[in-house]
């Protein structure tokens, strides 16, 4: 099994991967970390333990940071995922807490407790990661590889005509993962694109797991209803799922190898481009067995209770 930390800002597309991750025998999800992006750090973290309980696990959810290292914070993105979240669904109070640690010191916690088989998958925001690594040096070696869902080296971006959205809420964070020694994936939207979830499939979910795939389905009216507002009518991109797949099915996946930097001023910032020093190189993943990717996610949500 692989062990994995989600650092998830949750968001309807990482209730997707986070239910997926639950319901994947071959994933031992070790805990679940908070980071603002497509809500704010507090309304993140209720979310991780909403999914948690709702999905039966006993795991622990820490809560990261609320800002950005060095930009002023971007407003959440409620025009996508809803002023909660999750589309139409109200606030509820989970019952559990979030541990006393900090996102950050649980991950360099956990790394070191798990020293070469930790896959750290964040699905948000790349803040938590970043002030791990600056916390501490071993971090980075610590990971067995760092899959993240974010940037776009072909595609173009999501929330300006350069960046992806989750680069772009604190560019200056994926700066210094990019740059580190660490093992990185990115799964971005040259590959996240490709894979679409339709309101039939939301249906099909609802009908095999009433519970779980019903909760999706309804927090994915709203969702698939923004993709129409920017002319999608085909359904909603599996980008958070996708990124918790490549964690365990690397072969769905076609890699390239590209140093990667951060654009971190101006026009362009939050684009994700090659870079010209020393740098280790990113594997990009640039092509996917969409058909593939996107049955095992089904298959694998259906099988809830």
């Amino acid at each position: 099994m692989t062990k994995i930390i989600i650092d998830t800002d949750p968001g309807i597309d990482d209730a997707m991967a986070i239910f997926y991750a639950a319901a994947a025998e071959d994933i031992d999800l070790l805990g679940l970390t908070a980071i603002f992006g497509n809500v704010t750090v507090d309304t993140a973290t209720r979310n991780a333990l909403r999914l948690v309980e709702a999905a039966g696990l006993d795991i622990p959810v820490a809560r990261g940071a609320d800002k950005p290292l060095e930009m002023p914070h971007i407003k959440p993105s409620a025009h996508v995922h809803g002023d909660e979240g999750f589309g139409d669904i109200p606030a509820m109070t989970p019952k559990g807490k979030a541990v006393d640690e900090t996102a950050a010191e649980f991950l360099v916690r956990m790394a070191r407790e798990h020293k070469g088989e930790l896959v750290l998958c964040p699905i948000g925001p790349l803040t938590n990661i970043a002030l791990a690594i600056q916390a501490d040096p071993e971090f980075a070696s610590n990971v067995d590889r760092i899959v993240l869902m974010g940037g776009s080296y072909k595609e173009g971006g999501n929330i300006t005509p350069f960046a992806e959205a989750n680069i772009y809420h604190d560019p200056h964070a994926a700066e210094v993962v990019f740059a580190s020694s660490a093992t990185v994936e990115m799964v971005g939207l040259d590959v996240t694109h490709q894979i679409l979830c339709t309101k039939e499939d939301f249906a099909a979910m609802a009908e095999a797991a009433p519970k779980l795939g019903g909760m999706l389905q309804d927090m994915s009216h709203f969702y698939l209803k923004f993709y129409e507002t920017v002319g999608k009518f085909d359904g909603c991109s599996l980008h958070d799922p996708a990124a918790v797949i490549a964690c365990t099915h690397p072969h769905l996946f076609t890699p390239e190898p590209v140093a990667i930097t951060v654009v971190t001023e101006g026009e362009e910032i939050g684009e994700t481009r090659a870079a010209d020093d020393a740098r280790s190189e990113t594997s990009v993943l640039m092509g996917v067995e969409s058909e593939a990717v996107k049955s095992l996610f089904m298959q694998r949500i259906s099988g809830l209770s």
